[in-house]
């Protein structure tokens, strides 16, 4: 008896990481798996390394009518006992059968296309709420959050490898290249940071406009934009400060990364890292769209190792207390032990 995890997205992101991350953490406890996807060889080569059966599939606009039948064929073969939608894409084309649905909400998506599923699962407390509030009965809603996923090994990068000078400050910036991440508001408080250097690790279509303004702010020669890592726990250990000033964040695991690999944070108070740090004590809030005053956040950072140790010990408790990958994979095996799966 096994659990479908349904992914839509093709792209790289961080939804599309952590759909990986815990379907290998819940292949390990024993719970077979299989994953129904859109086609990306990575992730499918990531997923078969892992004994997880796949089946790529189109997962189409409104004119795909082979998708749907096609799962309900393979959910069969697997003898599911819960499909598990990640986001909208992948909700549309989850057929009812002999099986449970089960949204995965990471953001305040449209719930219509969860119409006669057996129950959603947010992964804020925020999102939880906003559900019940559609409408949607509040016993068939849990909130799960991400785990942050335990760190590869004890390796940094190489700064070398990257033109980045051993004893220079350095600031780790993750996330797509999209206006919503606000990486213009990193570049922008570079220029307030003249010994900095930054790295950007991630992919969109914000890139060449980013890479402009990195030149005309006069910070290009500090900046690597790094493209799309595997190596992220090796970027976390390497960095000196953690910015994530994005001006749109449902939850914010990067922050929850950071705090994992004992990595400062300094945030935009943006709805999910203003949830979730308590400012001062596991992290630093600034106004969102303000380079001036997350300059000033890495700053004080910078000139306090005794405030980064303890704001990073304070984050690293939080994962221990709250995230960990145990913690948040006994609450899924919970809850598909509810629909029979276990």
């Amino acid at each position: 008896m096994s659990v479908l995890h349904l992914l839509g997205t093709a792209g790289e992101g961080g939804a599309e990481t952590y759909f990986v991350d815990l379907v290998q953490a819940l292949n390990r406890t024993g719970l077979t798996g299989a994953c129904a996807l859109r086609g990306n060889t990575a992730r499918e080569a990531l997923l078969k390394q892992a004994g997880v059966a796949v089946k790529v599939l189109r997962f189409g606009g409104p004119i795909d009518i082979l998708t749907r039948p096609a799962v309900r064929h393979f959910a069969r073969i697997m003898d599911t006992r819960v499909a598990v939608a990640w986001m909208n894409r992948a909700a549309r084309h989850t057929p009812s059968g002999p099986w449970a649905r089960v949204g995965r909400l990471g953001g305040y998506y449209n719930l219509k296309y969860y119409k006669g599923f057996d129950h959603l699962v947010a992964n804020t407390e925020d999102i939880a709420d906003w559900i019940v509030g559609q409408g949607w009965p509040a016993g068939k809603v849990s909130c799960i959050p991400n785990f942050a996923a335990t760190p590869q090994n004890g390796i940094a990068v190489d700064r070398d490898s990257l033109a980045t000078p051993a004893g220079a400050p350095l600031l780790l910036a993750m996330g797509r290249l999209h206006e919503n991440k606000a990486h213009d508001i990193s570049l922008q408080a570079l220029v307030q940071i003249p010994d900095a250097y930054l790295w950007i690790a991630g992919v969109g279509p914000m890139e060449g406009k980013l890479r402009g303004l990195a030149e005309a702010l006069g910070v290009a020669d500090r900046v690597r934009f790094l493209g799309w890592r595997t190596d992220t726990s090796a970027l976390y250990r390497t960095a000196d400060v953690c910015v994530f000033p994005s001006r749109y964040e449902p939850l914010g695991n990067v922050v929850i990364q950071a705090w994992a690999h004992g990595l400062p944070v300094v945030a935009a108070a943006s709805q999910g890292p203003g949830a979730l740090i308590r400012e001062g004590d596991d992290g630093l809030l600034v106004p969102i769209d303000d380079a001036e005053a997350l300059a000033g956040g890495v700053q004080r950072l910078l000139s306090d190792p005794a405030l980064r140790k303890r704001m990073a010990a304070a984050g690293t408790a939080r994962v221990a207390a709250e995230f960990s990958e145990a913690a948040v994979v006994d609450q899924w095996k919970s809850l598909f032990a509810d629909f029979g799966a276990a």
